[in-house]
């Protein structure tokens, strides 16, 4: 049983997690770290092991009236960092936040004139209620966050758009994300969110580009898959450019040798979910044909991650929470690296919570590999 005391007190943003394999129990540990003060919005990162429509009905069972969203998860982002098989939470006070959350169905069918009628429901609905961004946590199956992100991101306009994809552990076979005790597929919960704290939204990854180019030349970007690299079988193609076998090619070798796009003038990763027997690659993101991409060259995480969270206390000053979305394919890296518990040790430090995801929104823009969130500062009357 893990106790996150960061959560105690009249705190306006309280954090909770459970490593309880029963799930009533969970919800009971959850439920004691958070408190009974007026809560705007609960947000659930549940593991697949843990059934997220029993969890989300235990909570609101203990706090009537409570507003739970959340989604699964490929591991989740703990008050102690890191952790796999919980049920972690974050609590947004009523006396801080103000918060309107709306379920996006289908996907596939979710068009531009409907992300900026939504959004226009919702501005109505939320009214003005200080400092706003907006929060999306989508299926992380679905192939549809380059299209929800460009839409949301554009309906939204001057309000920052943050989120992350639902995982399952890597295991690639449902994601889901929650709302109102229901849970749902090929859906994403968007929600409005007002607050007097200070606060920033954020990206950064630890990748840049190299100089060895590749020229995606058969792709199926509806389906996120790329054939060909180079007019050669794309699987054969980028393990020869990385120096390996087919035969070698995994979840590990994909987070360590990820490829970049150059776009606007700044690099977004292009992570490669998994190979096929044909040869071809699946992606976390659409993959055009004539893109030019180009294998990634890592930076130092840690350093990355310690320039990162020194910027945001200049822009928001003592952290009181950060939630963070971050890429599953970065976690897998970590361990590789054997800095795991020195980069959980890190966000625990700087009181992030959140999950390890399948991909980040941030803006208009679905990506990979990156650590995505907002930094909330302390309450000044505080």
């Amino acid at each position: 049983m893990m106790q996150a005391s960061a959560s105690a007190g009249l705190r306006p943003i309280r954090r909770a997690t459970s490593d309880a394999a029963s799930t009533e129990i969970a919800v009971s540990e959850i439920l004691s770290q958070i408190g009974a003060l007026p809560i705007a919005l609960l947000l659930l990162f549940c593991s697949p092991s843990h059934d997220l429509s029993a969890v989300a009905a235990g909570l609101e069972e203990g706090i009537p009236g409570l507003c739970v969203a959340g989604c699964t998860t490929a591991g989740e982002i703990t008050p102690f960092g890191y952790r796999t098989g919980t049920v972690t939470a974050i609590a947004f006070s009523a006396g801080h936040f103000t918060a309107t959350p709306r379920l996006i169905e289908r996907l596939s069918e979710f068009r531009f004139e409907d992300g900026h009628a939504l959004v226009r429901e919702m501005r109505r609905v939320h009214g003005e209620a200080g400092g706003a961004f907006a929060l999306v946590i989508s299926d992380g199956l679905s192939m549809s966050e380059e299209m929800l992100a460009s839409i949301l991101g554009d309906a939204f306009d001057e309000i920052p758009l943050v989120g992350g994809s639902a995982g399952d552990d890597l295991m690639f076979r449902e994601t889901r994300v929650l709302l109102d005790g229901a849970v749902h597929r090929d859906a994403a919960i968007v929600t409005l969110i007002s607050t007097d704290l200070p606060f920033q939204v954020f990206q950064t990854q630890h990748f840049v580009s190299s100089s060895e180019k590749m020229v995606v030349t058969r792709a199926d970007p509806s389906l996120r898959l790329v054939t060909e690299i180079n007019a050669e079988p794309a699987a054969l193609e980028y393990a020869r450019v990385i120096g390996l076998q087919v035969a070698d090619l995994s979840p590990a070798v994909f987070a360590a040798h990820p490829l970049v796009v150059r776009a606007g003038g700044r690099d977004y990763v292009r992570s490669i979910q998994r190979v096929h027997d044909d040869g071809s690659l699946s992606f976390f993101c659409a993959i055009d044909e004539g893109i030019v991409l180009t294998v990634a060259r890592s930076v130092d995480m840690i350093a990355n991650l310690v320039d990162t969270f020194d910027s945001l206390k200049r822009s928001v000053g003592r952290i009181e929470a950060i939630l963070g979305f971050d890429c599953v394919f970065r976690y897998l890296e970590m361990e590789q690296r054997q800095i795991l518990g020195e980069v959980s040790r890190l966000l625990a430090e700087n009181n992030v919570i959140g999950f390890s995801t399948y991909g980040e929104q941030f803006g208009m823009m679905h990506v990979n590999q990156t650590f995505t969130g907002i930094a909330f500062g302390r309450d000044a009357r505080a």
